[in-house]
């Protein structure tokens, strides 16, 4: 894979919009789709969600936590939804959140981004908490490869507001001089929309963390909280603005709520919602 993450991002928008579909198969819903609560429930949850999706949003999301925790069968459950979405026009976004120092990080990046591992995903989320620096190796592997990295920056969880929002000895909040350094990044090697994104929650007030969306315009922005977490689609232009066009909108329960009988016609509804939004 040689294309940029960035320009085949750029590709999926414009061929499909900005929905970005999460597939969380918490218990609960397992439940509520009628499948047990194993690593074979969360496979088949997966499968149906890539399916529901494929032509009808731009990229899919798994959180990799609720196939991980099912151990090694877990995994592979996670290998076969990733292998399904492969096959489509999707692109995949694997929510891993790793962060660790560089020869971890560079072992993730083989993980996650080697075009022979069997977890490959077209880009992955990581955390930054060590420095950016940190995970100078784990974005180069995705570079050399055609993949993305999205870095928490600004995150909807009120846990995180005292660090995120610590100044820095540059004057810049902890949010803000991660948006910095990914703003560097992108400058030093793409053209048109970055590889290198940020994870900014929908449901904060990014002027709170010192983020100027408008510097925002030519870098992927993965924005979770729509839906359940009481984000609105007609807010988008509000949150982000001039950077609207770069926003992943990320929905999760709102959409698997709708059942196995009824996901393919929600994310339809919510594309369309999307792009009515953001016309």
């Amino acid at each position: 894979m040689t294309e940029a993450f960035g320009a085949r991002l750029q590709a999926a928008f414009d061929a499909h919009g900005q929905l970005c579909v999460g597939i969380d198969p918490h218990p609960y819903l397992l439940g509520e789709w009628g499948l047990p609560a194993t690593a074979g429930g969360a496979r088949d949850l997966g499968l149906r969600v890539v399916e529901a999706a494929a032509g009808s949003a731009s990229v899919v999301k798994p959180q990799v936590a609720f196939y991980e925790r099912y151990g090694s069968a877990g995994f592979a459950a996670l290998e076969d939804v990733l292998e399904a979405a492969r096959e489509t026009d999707l692109l995949v976004v694997g929510d891993a959140k790793r962060g660790d120092i560089g020869s971890t990080m560079d072992a993730y990046g083989d993980a996650w981004f080697a075009d022979d591992s069997p977890l490959r995903v077209d880009a992955a989320t990581a955390a930054a908490y060590q420095g950016v620096g940190a995970d100078a190796g784990f974005i180069a592997r995705a570079r050399a490869t055609g993949r993305g990295v999205f870095l928490l920056a600004a995150t909807s969880n009120p846990e995180a507001r005292p660090t995120q929002t610590a100044i820095l000895a540059t004057g810049s909040t902890v949010a803000a001089g991660i948006v910095d350094d990914v703003l560097a990044d992108n400058a030093s090697s793409d053209q048109g929309l970055g590889s290198t994104g940020v994870v900014l929650g929908a449901t904060v007030a990014l002027s709170d963390y010192g983020i100027d969306v408008a510097s925002l315009v030519s870098t992927p922005i993965l924005a979770p909280g729509f839906g359940a977490q009481g984000a609105r689609y007609s807010d988008i232009r509000d949150l982000f603005g001039p950077a609207s066009g770069s926003v992943l909108v990320s929905v999760s329960r709102s959409i698997l709520e709708a059942g196995p009988s009824g996901v393919a016609e929600a994310v339809r509804r919510a594309s369309g919602e999307v792009a009515e939004c953001l016309a």
